[in-house]
């Protein structure tokens, strides 16, 4: 772990940070920092109002929220057709979703910034060489060579204008008076990234990177700089709870996060796979008792990964919806509104999920390409949605 900095009035403070990439004695980091600290924001003060006018609607039961796209973007996906194709299968998932529950749909695209992943070893075995693991490609190369995979805080500069780009698509899709998106998030990961990107506006300081960032199930401890950051700015924000998420930890990090209760301000996304029935039931309980408007949001991925008799990680279709069926009937149970979906979704027909077309582990092999974790394929979201709404 690599302690960050944060500044303050009095100079540099340091918090610690996990997650966060070994690049800072490379030759081009300090350059790299300067240009970040310049450079125009991705998003706008006014973008963001409306996103988080757009959420209020979501926690306060008059609609929903589906946040979907990849574990991992690629850089090689920054464009105007592949944005488009990750454009439609949101919209058609979306539209399926306020079908079926009859409330709009408010949209978020895992785009244009998910190019981070926390990992849970630093280091891997390819073809009997250890290689430092792949953490996205703002960090190393997928190529499992140990030249590719280290750290290069170059890549902060392609990561920017790769969102740049995707966002630049992004907005050709966005319908005048529509406050429902397609919006973009991504995981707040990379301190050095997010950092610099932090701009002021007539509201506060706002992060410039993206609409919608998240604080991961690794890096929500309550004292460390992620949590600082985020509740530093004026985004909306999400936060991860997973199975070892108690009441009294939900209601710091409410506290930190949302301290003027803003419907709107904060998502809490629930990934707790078969510990669900457990731990949701008093957190949601301790949070509404306590006012704050969050949107509760179901991550039925995230807690439910297996490695498959192959070694490819996977995740069973069949677990998806058990999650998310869970979720909505625990959190309508504590009388609060089951906000909606975070899910990882391919743009395209692979096979890297067990369930519907994809009928058992040895077909994974077929087409596998997720950069990380196993994503869902369109078809099997359309049945997840159909499934439990």
């Amino acid at each position: 772990m690599q302690p960050t900095m944060r500044r303050t009035g009095s100079g540099l403070d340091p918090l610690p940070a996990a997650e966060q990439p070994n690049w800072r004695h490379h030759p081009d980091y300090e350059r790299t920092q300067r240009w970040l600290a310049t450079a125009e924001p991705l998003v706008t003060a006014g973008e963001l109002a409306e996103v988080k006018a757009a959420l209020a609607t979501v926690a306060e039961g008059s609609a929903r929220m589906l946040q979907a796209g990849d574990c991992a973007e690629s850089f090689g996906d920054a464009s105007l057709s592949r944005t488009a194709a990750k454009v439609t299968v949101l919209n058609e998932l979306g539209d399926l979703f306020g079908k079926k529950l009859s409330q709009p749909v408010v949209r978020f695209g895992r785009m244009a910034g998910q190019y981070a992943k926390p990992r849970s070893n630093a280091f891997e075995t390819v073809n009997g060489v250890e290689v430092p693991v792949f953490r996205g490609h703002l960090i190393n190369s997928a190529e499992p060579d140990p030249a590719s995979r280290q750290h290069d805080p170059r890549r902060m500069l392609w990561a920017y204008h790769a969102s740049a780009e995707v966002l630049g698509a992004l907005r050709t899709h966005w319908e005048p008076e529509s406050h429902s998106g397609p919006w973009t998030s991504h995981e707040a990961l990379v301190l050095d990234y997010e950092r610099p990107l932090v701009r002021s506006g007539s509201g506060g300081d706002f992060l410039g990177s993206t609409h919608f960032p998240w604080i991961g199930e690794r890096t929500r401890q309550l004292d460390h700089a992620h949590v600082h950051l985020l509740a530093s700015v004026t985004n909306p924000i999400g936060c991860k709870v997973g199975p070892g998420t108690d009441p009294e930890t939900a209601l710091r990090l409410c506290e930190l996060l949302d301290p003027d209760r803003e419907p709107g301000r904060l998502t809490l996304i629930v990934r707790m796979g078969g510990a669900i029935e457990r731990a949701l039931p008093p957190v949601v309980r301790a949070v509404r008792q306590a006012g704050y408007p969050v949107v509760w949001l179901s991550d039925p991925m995230h807690g439910n990964t297996v490695r498959a008799e192959t070694g490819q990680k996977t995740r069973y279709l069949s677990d998806i919806i058990d999650e998310a069926a869970a979720f909505t009937r625990i959190v309508e149970e504590q009388g609060a509104h089951p906000g909606g979906l975070h899910l990882e979704v391919a743009a395209e027909d692979v096979t890297e999920c067990v369930g519907g077309p994809v009928a058992g582990e040895r077909q994974l092999g077929a087409r596998y390409r997720s950069l990380c974790d196993p994503r869902l394929n369109p078809e099997q979201a359309f049945e997840l949605i159909d499934t439990v709404y």
